[in-house]
């Protein structure tokens, strides 16, 4: 039988709560002792704020969240929860995490392939995000992978649906919300959690989406830019051309003009998400030819930037901006 994230959130909740309830009267017995003995008990009193417990307490939405808890930070929601499972679930597509072993599995160094057996890591490093369902391992694809290897086949829809409820992304269905999380909002919660130091880094060819792809940090070497250009944005750029041509094959024959009408709007969005996509090969070729290295040891601000700069010194933009 599989199991349901909804389930297991709800016992986390609870788990969190007890806890919460039992460190608050845990420091209001020692505030009581310590009156106590002091003889204080004109000037202060044992009861502690519930703002001021160093736990988390994690409520369904921020509208649940009482005044007592105003203020503090150690608030979190059901959306903040699925965020963590969804970054944990990308730390394993990159081999930061397997679910065969605890704590981190991979951070740079030596590679131990030993490490993954449940569910294997991404073999090249480098995940695309499509705002189509263009290919079946793109980064939606591997997180509904993901899902049913950790909480079984039979309950995959519905867990893919309290993922999506819980995210609140636009999205006729619950895949089609988990893609548009990824498309626009992982990378701003990735950064916000990492404090503008991201670990997973976005190759981004801009505004209309054309192309962009996740690829591990701790993974990356000189050749990465090359592999993310040669394997992944010409790939992409032949979908755009073979999608241009459908499209206007449609508008060729088609006699509905409904059909017509909306050929006619993707066609439009294709021509520009291929031009995004050859711009964007023209600052990117001169990156991969370059075959940047990187030292983990300088840091992730110093590296972002060194990966952008070409031989010249000029800044390329070739990441999304943090």
């Amino acid at each position: 039988m599989g199991r349901l994230i909804s389930e297991k959130f709800t016992a986390w909740q609870a788990e969190c709560e007890a806890r919460f309830q039992q460190l608050k009267a845990n420091e209001e017995e020692l505030n009581r002792i310590f009156i106590d003995i002091y003889g204080l008990q004109d000037e202060l009193t044992p009861e502690v704020a519930d703002k001021d417990i160093t736990v988390h307490r994690i409520f369904n939405t921020k509208d649940d969240v009482p005044e007592s808890m105003k203020g503090s930070n150690y608030v979190r929601t059901l959306r903040d929860e699925i965020v963590s499972l969804i970054s944990y679930a990308v730390g394993c597509f990159f081999g930061r995490y397997s679910l065969d072993v605890e704590g981190l599995a991979y951070a740079g160094g030596e590679w131990d392939a030993s490490k993954y057996h449940t569910f294997l890591p991404d073999p090249d490093n480098c995940i695309p995000i499509t705002d189509t369902d263009y290919f079946k391992d793109d980064i939606v694809g591997l997180f509904c992978e993901w899902v049913k290897i950790v909480y079984g086949e039979d309950t995959l829809e519905e867990n893919l649906d309290f993922v999506a409820k819980a995210l609140g992304s636009k999205g006729v269905t619950s895949k089609d919300v988990i893609r548009s999380y990824f498309l626009y909002d992982f990378f701003k919660d990735h950064c916000k959690t990492y404090q503008k130091r991201p670990i997973y880094w976005l190759y981004d060819s801009g505004k209309q989406n054309g192309f962009k792809a996740l690829i591990y940090m701790h993974r990356y070497d000189s050749d990465t830019s090359g592999k993310v250009r040669a394997e992944y944005l010409f790939k992409m750029q032949r979908v755009y051309e073979n999608e241009l041509k459908r499209a206007q094959d449609t508008i060729d024959s088609s006699t509905n003009s409904r059909e017509v009408s909306q050929a006619e709007k993707r066609k439009e969005k294709l021509t520009k998400q291929l031009k995004e996509t050859r711009d964007y090969d023209q600052r990117l070729a001169h990156i991969a030819l370059a075959r940047i290295p990187i030292d983990l040891d300088d840091g992730v601000k110093v590296n972002y930037e060194k990966v952008q700069t070409a031989p010249d010194g000029k800044k390329l933009d070739i990441l999304a901006k943090i």
